[in-house]
């Protein structure tokens, strides 16, 4: 009979009504040996650590959940106004940090780092794409708001007429790469990468491509349609948890249909009375001519027609012995509208296609770019679409299309040959002199460039 072991104890049932495990001879070798430790066996030192350490409840995690999420709530929104009165530059680049963040966020859930370790230019064409679809996009914007500098400067000038050319021959080199570096056995893999790159480029880059554009129209086009998004997201919360009861759709379960209906009610209130206030503002409706531009300096332009007030009158039914009524009231008042209903009805379902995106990886969340929201993508999922479609409707149903500084430069570089261009010349020339706008002096200096390319 084999003698008994001494100095080891056995935990009791405890309070929690578990039995406590027996240590295995590691651990309490393990402890023994340790040095500058106390003596005593495994069992006692685990004991020790659970009652210095207790596990949290599950209502101290989301206690503290709510409070990282509160914290950084209130650091997005002021870094957002922060920006926004800081210039319109400030906002831009706060689009493109997204943009790109939210791109990596959409590559990462669908990588297979077990193959991508074999394939080590994966990842760099992924971001070569990115690159050449935002020199593309970013290239397109400037040049088209900003003629009047691009097109008469030396060393601009070539890369502006020739931006689309440059542009596709960039992605062409990144094609023939791919094709190039295919492997065989994983042909599937890379295939799929390629077509997801391209499906995140279209879906994240591009829609930042016209919100980008929206800023440039003017700060009311961007935070107009991006307040709508974010509110309406805080009043079907409200809504939903308050009297909340048909689920609206299986992808978000919490979603329901007295959320999804009573926020669309309070975001066109919400709609009507920002715009009001923002339509005072010319920083906020005026299209970008200056980005150094802030709140402070403002900027200055004649406002587009649709935020003058115009006066209609209502005839009422000769039962009731009224006189009509007559009330003023801006057009944009009615476009935010169809504005507020968008954001209701329709951005959410770039949130749903998100969900669903989500589910077929299995992941809760795109990433942790943003601690206790989630990755960037998990918090502009319906900002793209909402972003998309303000600038749409802007192009569509708002936008004044007069002749431009920039527009006219353009049609006389692109349009017109070298002895035309100084045929307008002069003859500008003369005309601002007839009007006094110019000294006569300037009308001689013109002519004498003129005489000297004869």
């Amino acid at each position: 009979m084999t003698k008994p072991r001494r100095n080891v104890q056995f935990q009791h049932k405890g309070s929690n009504g578990h039995h406590g495990r027996r240590p295995s001879t590691s651990e309490t070798s393990e402890g023994a040996s340790e040095p500058g430790s106390p003596k005593m066996n495994g069992a006692s030192e685990v004991s020790q650590e659970e009652k210095e350490s207790p596990p949290q409840s599950e209502y101290e995690k989301k206690k503290a959940t709510f409070v990282t999420r509160t914290i950084w709530t209130l650091v997005m929104i002021a870094g957002f106004f922060v920006s926004m009165f800081a210039g319109h530059i400030y906002v831009i680049g706060i689009v493109t940090a997204v943009q790109i963040v939210s791109f990596k966020e959409v590559i990462a859930i669908a990588n297979v780092p077990s193959r991508a370790k074999n394939l080590p230019f994966t990842r760099s064409l992924n971001w070569y794409f990115l690159g050449t679809t935002m020199y593309f996009l970013y290239g397109e914007s400037v040049i088209y708001y900003f003629k009047h500098i691009i097109l008469v400067d030396r060393v601009l000038l070539p890369f502006a007429t020739h931006h689309r050319f440059i542009s596709f021959m960039l992605y062409v080199i990144g094609f023939v790469f791919f094709v190039g570096s295919l492997k065989k056995g994983h042909y599937r893999f890379q295939f799929t990468q390629f077509a997801w790159t391209h499906m995140a480029l279209a879906l994240i880059n591009v829609q930042s491509h016209f919100i980008m554009n929206n800023i440039f129209e003017g700060m009311i086009w961007f935070f107009l349609p991006a307040s709508l998004v974010i509110t309406n997201d805080i009043f079907a919360y409200i809504c939903g948890i308050t009297f909340g009861r048909t689920q609206l759709i299986k992808l978000s379960p919490k979603k329901t249909v007295e959320g999804f209906v009573g926020a669309w009610i309070l975001t066109i209130f919400f709609g009507f009375a920002m715009t009001n206030m923002l339509m005072r503002y010319k920083y906020f409706i005026c299209p970008v001519n200056d980005l150094g531009a802030n709140i402070f300096t403002g900027l200055q332009c004649d406002p587009n027609p649709v935020f003058r007030p115009q006066t209609h009158t209502i005839h009422l039914p000769l039962l009731l012995h009224t006189p009509p009524v007559t009330f003023s009231i801006a057009p944009m008042q009615f476009h935010i509208l169809v504005f507020a209903t968008f954001a209701s009805l329709i951005a959410p379902f770039g949130g749903f296609f998100a969900s669903g995106l989500k589910r077929t990886f299995k992941v809760k969340d795109f990433g942790e770019s943003i601690p206790g929201h989630g990755g960037i993508t998990d918090r502009m999922d319906c900002q793209f679409i909402m972003g998309f479609f303000a600038y749409m409707y802007y192009q569509s149903f708002i936008a004044v299309y007069r002749a431009s500084v920039g527009g006219v430069i353009e049609m006389a570089v692109q349009g017109l040959t070298g002895e035309e261009q100084v045929e307008v010349l002069r003859g500008l020339g003369k005309y601002l002199v007839g009007q006094g706008m110019v000294g006569s002096e300037v009308g001689n200096c013109l002519a004498g460039l003129t005489a000297r390319r004869r």
